[in-house]
């Protein structure tokens, strides 16, 4: 299984840890490398196997070194979530082309190549699972390169999961509302914070405890689910 490092990534990691499955922690630079350390401890402490993997998921080949790890850590893989991303609020007039290139990076294409080594990787019968966001559902301003590289993969992944499907594979997005966690607070005022919670049932952000258990329903009992964005997000938007 490969998962992350940190915030829902670590979450999943760990959760999926304490019902047995082995796990290769993804973590992007040396910034995070403590987390990574925390959370392969975390994973150990359950009594599975753990691994760390460091890598640019930008680059195909740091992708297909994450599954290469994986496989030889517990001799296959059979559950790959990607966590990762990218968030910038900004109009569209003030953005500039590095901060376009680097948003579909991140956003987009690590994302279409994660999909393709599990393709190639992933054990019949396994899951992929992508972490996409609530407002590819939101008519709203500020977001357009991130709701936009996040887009595509909803595309990516019903080919994939048609492409997949003959071996048993269910390939998945799950959509959270703004989320409360480090990411989100930097882009927002705080009277905007207060308007997403008000959006949502109970008055609140999404956490991270809300959108672990779905990855591991999709992933276990949920595996009949395929080719779908699941949007988990309190009531924040739909469509």
């Amino acid at each position: 299984m490969a998962a992350g490092a940190k915030n829902l990534g670590g979450l999943i990691s760990t959760t999926l840890a304490s019902q047995g499955v082995n796990v290769a922690v993804h973590y992007n630079s040396a910034a995070t490398e403590a987390e990574a350390d925390r959370t392969v401890a975390a994973a150990q402490a359950a009594g599975v196997k753990a691994v760390k993997v460091q890598g640019d998921l930008t680059v195909p080949a740091n992708v297909e070194r994450l599954f290469d790890t994986a496989a030889e850590a517990f001799g296959g893989v059979d559950i790959a979530i990607n966590t990762v991303g990218k968030v910038l609020r900004k109009p569209i007039i003030e953005t500039t082309e590095a901060e376009y290139d680097s948003m579909f990076d991140i956003n987009s294409k690590a994302a279409y190549f994660f999909l393709q080594q599990a393709g190639r990787r992933l054990n019949d019968n396994g899951s992929v699972i992508t972490i996409l966001t609530a407002l590819l559902g939101a008519f709203t301003d500020g977001y357009s390169t991130y709701a936009g590289s996040k887009s595509p993969v909803e595309h990516f992944a019903r080919a994939a999961a048609k492409e997949f499907g003959v071996r048993g594979i269910s390939v998945n997005n799950i959509a959270p509302g703004p989320m409360d966690t480090p990411f989100f607070y930097p882009q927002e005022t705080p009277e905007r914070v207060e308007f997403h919670k008000s959006q949502a049932m109970g008055n609140r952000l999404t956490d991270i405890t809300d959108i672990a258990p779905l990855a591991v329903f999709l992933v276990g009992d949920g595996h009949w689910i395929t080719g779908q964005t699941i949007f988990a997000n309190g009531g924040y938007t739909t469509r």
